[in-house]
């Protein structure tokens, strides 16, 4: 499942997050790269362990908890750090899967990869190229979102970002370790809880709907890796 969160990030906070980045010292992106990763990954990267790094992607990862869809989509257990890219004069990543398990780095235990996430930095109209592709059953398909907007997709997607050819796309990524492991039974709870959610609006807490949200959280119960 692929889902458009607008407006995770204000654009006060991406102004500011933008100058602090844009004074920072970048490196590259192959210092974080595996041994295929090498082959196609020429970007830079903010360096993990920076304060900056830090102090912004608690900034992203607090602004994600508190999106009602993010929640609901990726079911977070466990959330890496968010970290920063960096895409211009032709940088680009070819197609590639997230690795499936990463190390935290503060705490050092060992995260499964199961959805990824982009929360764009830099509006379309700054840089040509740069469209995040993912692959999946029911197609391809082309990602370029407004600074501020986030796209949440499975971390088992063949993916890539196109060669960057005027300006710099500025993003921040993170991975997260679902309660849920299994992206088709994550689809169906995130469709159930929307159900269920619009049905409240609507029509209150009836019989019927709170009948389907004790079916949401058993089932939630049912499927959880915890």
């Amino acid at each position: 499942m692929m889902l458009h969160i607008p407006g995770v990030l204000t654009r006060e906070q991406v102004s500011e997050m933008r100058q602090a980045l844009d004074a920072e010292a970048w490196t590259d992106g192959l210092d974080t790269a595996g041994a295929q990763a090498v082959q196609s990954k020429r970007n830079l990267q903010l360096p993990p362990a920076s304060p900056l790094s830090q102090r912004l992607g608690q900034i992203v990862a607090d602004a994600l908890s508190r999106q009602a869809l993010f929640v609901s989509a990726a079911l977070p257990h466990r959330i890496l750090p968010p970290m920063f890219n960096r895409y211009e004069g032709g940088g680009h990543y070819g197609n590639h899967v997230d690795g499936a398990v990463h190390r935290h780095p503060l705490s050092g235990e060992q995260v499964r990869t199961d959805v990824s996430t982009t929360v764009f930095l830099s509006d379309p109209d700054e840089y040509d190229g740069g469209e995040l592709v993912v692959e999946d059953v029911y197609g391809t398909h082309e990602v370029k979102l407004p600074a501020g907007d986030a796209i949440v997709y499975p971390a088992t997607s063949l993916h890539r970002v196109e060669p960057v050819t005027r300006g710099a796309r500025v993003a921040s990524f993170l991975w997260t370790q679902s309660m849920v492991k299994d992206d088709w039974r994550r689809s169906m709870l995130f469709d159930l809880d929307m159900a269920i959610m619009n049905l409240r609006r609507q029509l209150g807490d009836t019989r019927e709907i709170v009948s389907l949200t004790s079916h949401y959280h058993n089932l939630l119960r049912q499927w959880a890796d915890l």
